[in-house]
């Protein structure tokens, strides 16, 4: 048994029903039962009764057989592609236990491989954001200040009729000015540098409520304790993902935005009043949240809040694993 138990699945199934056809012809040739030239209904009924013997024997020691395919099978389609470590157990014998080896290995490659692809990529967004937002800064910048200063002259020197006029320009420039300027600080927030995550997060706070309307309550717990650099670009990525997505879509007049700890983890929390999800498709948005939670092994949950509407939970440890 331990040998049939070990070979390819398709000489099992050649082997069972290599037995059940013996037995039967066995239990046939045994029994005094015989066919006449012309089938009678007593031979009839004998005949089918062994028919059906043998097709439920073999179907029961098939699907013994077989049945560990099927749950294989139902378990790998409930296996989700964002979430980490997900294995499937260990069961059954032979090629079954050999393949959910298999598959449980190729689970581990492609997080690996995704795991450095999307560290790559993110990298190089990061890096693309920060060359858009210093030529932002340091190109088109310094060619609005000049243009304010020149206005500025112009308007000092022009008669009055003509000096309102210019002064609508003016504050038209210095609006485009401040518009570049804060969209600079969106793309790389250089107060996350220079003032930390807690400094960052407020700074994102009063943009979101001077911008899109929305009134933002903050809660930052007292002694946090330190993240990765890498970390704290994640956690303020998925704040500012949260946020925008509140102003945008979520109707949403109040927002909490919390910072905690939770056991040996971080918790940000962005919780709004808002019309909720309401199972809606993820977006790219939120998919992207997902992926650098992954990047520093972190867990994003998206689901009704207390507020009503969406809550944007992420669990960041503060203590790497490996």
């Amino acid at each position: 048994m331990r040998t049939a138990a070990n070979l390819p699945l398709y000489w099992r199934v050649v082997l069972i029903n290599g037995v059940v056809f013996i037995l039967g012809t066995v239990a046939l040739a045994l029994s005094p039962a015989t066919v006449s030239t012309r089938v009678l209904r007593s031979e009839a009924v004998v005949l089918a009764v062994g028919l059906t013997v043998i097709l439920t024997t073999n179907a029961l020691l098939l699907r013994r057989s077989l049945a560990p395919l099927d749950r294989l099978a139902s378990k790998m389609a409930e296996v989700e592609s964002p979430a980490p470590g997900q294995r499937l157990p260990q069961e059954g014998h032979g090629v079954v236990a050999d393949l959910i080896a298999s598959f449980n290995a190729m689970l581990g490659r492609l997080e690996t491989e995704r795991s450095g692809s999307n560290a790559k990529a993110l990298a190089a967004q990061e890096s693309e954001r920060q060359r858009i937002a210093q030529e932002l800064h340091d190109e088109i910048g310094q060619s609005l200040t000049v243009v304010l200063l020149g206005l500025k002259r112009a308007v000092d020197e022009a008669p009055p009729e003509l000096a309102v006029e210019l002064g609508s320009v003016q504050s038209a420039a210095r609006s485009s000015l401040d518009e570049l300027r804060r969209i600079a600080r969106r793309l790389r927030p250089g107060v996350l540098d220079d003032l930390g995550l807690t400094s960052a997060l407020s700074a994102l706070a009063t943009d979101i409520a001077n911008h899109g309307g929305v009134h933002v309550k903050r809660g930052f717990a007292p002694g946090l304790p330190p993240l990765e650099e890498e970390a704290e670009l994640v956690v303020y990525r998925v704040a500012q993902e949260a946020l925008t997505n509140v102003s945008r879509h979520a109707r949403a007049t109040t927002v909490e935005l919390s910072l905690s700890k939770q056991g040996e983890a971080l918790l940000l929390r962005v919780a709004d009043d808002g019309i909720g999800i309401h199972g809606a498709r993820e977006g790219a948005g939120i998919l992207g949240m997902r992926e650098r939670a992954l990047l520093v092994q972190g867990r994003l949950d998206i689901g009704t809040g207390s507020l009503g509407g969406t809550e944007v939970r992420l669990l960041v440890p503060t203590v790497r694993t490996s």
